[in-house]
């Protein structure tokens, strides 16, 4: 069984059900589920949400309550714009700053118009330690692996950041934190960090204590498209596909009705795979394009 036909045996069932949620249909994109905003209390209630201060989010409707919480506790979320298109790839909401805008308020900045009009263009360079990583999710598994829509650019983003330390490339050890495992490999809450204008200091900064404070990654979805779990699609989540060489595992899966700690044994992928890349994907995301190494 391969991603894609995961992929469709959960769209499937999404469109056979009355999980699904606007916008319609569920094929093609990140599903919307009823409970999404019963997912995000869930993830609010975790160490890894109260211990962070920035965030990044993707902009699919299903993580809309998580990028409204977040601005609502004074995080700062980084949103990615579309494919990666711009040369300053990231959008940065600022909670401080919308609150001070006369024409605008964290509903209408959150959503995916909202974020376009609202949010900051910034470099790669420019976007300082993450703390918690919320990801879009069609499938997932309870050892932590993802599968999204299949076009890539969550793990693109995650790779830009990793070369540049402003996510970790390994997860928290388990010498301190919540749900930790006994071989030491999964992330876990790290301290509340404050945003400094010198980003790269603040990186810099935040990797001295990488060990203790590492990038946690989670994801908000519905019990459907939890592939080994009691609502699953799959008749045999033997015969699922497991993670590719550059597919960031998850710490923590949260539906309506529970957190998952995955304890995950995949370890998180160390930066751009540049061989995997063709010529077409470097010459339309500029990000890619300026950091290709020679030769590429």
């Amino acid at each position: 069984m391969d991603k894609q036909a995961v992929r469709e045996a959960v769209w499937d069932a999404f469109e056979a059900g009355d999980q699904a949620r606007f916008p319609f249909p569920s094929r093609d994109r990140i599903p919307n589920f009823a409970g999404a905003d019963a997912a995000c209390e869930r993830l609010t209630d975790t160490d890894a949400w109260a211990a962070a201060s920035t965030l990044k989010c993707n902009p699919d409707a299903p993580q809309l309550p998580v990028r409204r919480a977040a601005l609502r506790d004074g995080k700062t979320v980084y949103v990615a714009q579309p494919r990666l298109r711009d040369a300053d790839p990231f959008l940065r909401l600022d909670p401080e700053a919308i609150e001070a805008d006369d024409d605008a308020d964290i509903d209408d900045a959150t959503t995916v118009s909202g974020i376009s009009t609202h949010g900051t263009p910034v470099a790669p360079e420019d976007v300082p330690h993450v703390d918690l990583v919320v990801a879009g999710s069609v499938g997932v598994t309870t050892d932590g692996t993802r599968i999204g829509k299949g076009e890539g650019y969550s793990d693109l983003e995650w790779g830009v950041l990793s070369e540049l330390g402003a996510v970790d490339r390994e997860a928290q050890s388990a010498s301190s934190g919540e749900g930790q495992r006994p071989s030491g490999n999964r992330a876990s809450p790290g301290d509340s960090r404050t945003q400094s204008d010198d980003s790269e200091a603040l990186r810099a900064s935040s990797r001295t204590q990488s060990d203790d404070h590492a990038t946690v990654v989670a994801t908000t979805v519905h019990e459907l498209s939890v592939l080994d779990g009691p609502e699953s699609p799959i008749a045999d989540p033997g015969e699922l596909p497991g993670p590719d060489a550059h597919d960031v595992p998850l710490d923590l899966v949260v539906t309506p009705e529970r957190t998952i700690r995955t304890e995950t044994p995949y370890a998180r992928p160390e930066g751009i795979d540049w061989d995997a890349l063709d010529d077409e994907t470097l010459d339309e995301i500029p990000v890619l394009a300026e950091r290709a190494p020679e030769g590429r």
